[in-house]
């Protein structure tokens, strides 16, 4: 229904703004984004595979329409925002609200994605 591809570019695009926001911080503020790794306990040599694991998923959503690679996508970003939100919330920064954000983001895609294909 039109209803369900309005609901998935909405919330997509939303998502993927949010997603480009956090890879732009990796690659260029990636001193800032070291330290907050380092305080999580995670090692710094992540944010560039990470980085790039968040762009190829985004192409994947976006452009990619074979259903398994596309249930990987989320699943991948779906790991990765619920990991986001619990580090936040452990080392209580605050900052678990862009990760909660990108959760309800992501399940409205996931869920209009598979009502609209």
């Amino acid at each position: 229904m039109k209803i369900y591809k309005i609901v998935y570019y909405i919330s997509t695009g939303l998502f993927t703004a949010l997603i480009l926001f956090s890879v732009s911080l990796y690659l260029f503020k990636t001193e800032e984004m070291a330290a907050g790794f380092d305080s999580f306990g995670y090692p710094a040599y992540l944010i560039y595979p990470l980085a790039a694991a968040k762009f190829m998923g985004l192409l994947v959503l976006w452009f990619y329409k074979g259903k398994a690679v596309t249930e990987w996508a989320y699943a991948g970003f779906f790991f990765n925002v619920v990991l986001a939100f619990f580090a936040h919330y452990m080392v209580g920064d605050g900052e678990q609200t862009g990760a909660l954000l990108a959760f309800l983001l992501l399940m409205t895609s996931y869920w209009s994605y598979k009502k609209w294909f």
